[in-house]
């Protein structure tokens, strides 16, 4: 996946440097709230739904403060890619056992003609797996940052 494709899935109004929840158990909810307003969700219940049967399998938190949220639900037309940061971390019952400061949540049809959820959610660990990427992340407050942030990576 190439930098263009691959920033072409992050949408201004899904970009959240505010987050206010301090546990995994409301910040799911807070962030589905935040997006359903901006987007063609259909049923933002079924989203939170799905959302949390996923994270009774594992923890999505995967550690060094970074949780990617997601799976596939009716409820969307297309893969919708959303973030947000909490400047205070969240409890969100990690791998390393460390607060998450970065979500990524991700939400894909059950059926993608495109089929690029399993190479984005992919493509995105390997970017985040670079610690400068994560830090210049957590001091961002705009959204061209974030891109720029991002886009080092590739």
């Amino acid at each position: 996946m190439q930098l263009r494709e691959f920033l072409s899935y992050f949408d201004r109004d899904l970009f959240f440097t505010d987050l206010e929840s301090t546990t995994k158990e409301d910040v799911l909810p807070e962030m589905v709230g935040l997006i359903a307003p901006k987007t063609q969700l259909k049923d933002s219940n079924l989203i939170l739904d799905m959302l949390k049967r996923r994270e009774q399998l594992g923890s999505t938190g995967i550690g060094k403060g970074l949780a990617i949220p997601h799976g596939r639900s009716l409820s969307v037309p297309k893969l919708l890619v959303a973030f947000g940061k909490s400047d205070n971390g969240i409890d969100y019952h990690s791998m390393d056992e460390q607060p998450v400061h970065l979500i990524f949540m991700i939400i894909a049809p059950p059926q993608e003609q495109s089929n690029v959820y399993l190479p984005f959610l992919g493509k995105l660990v390997e970017v985040m797996k670079h610690d400068e990427i994560r830090e210049k992340l957590q001091t961002i407050e705009t959204y061209k940052q974030f891109r720029v942030a991002i886009a080092g990576g590739f």
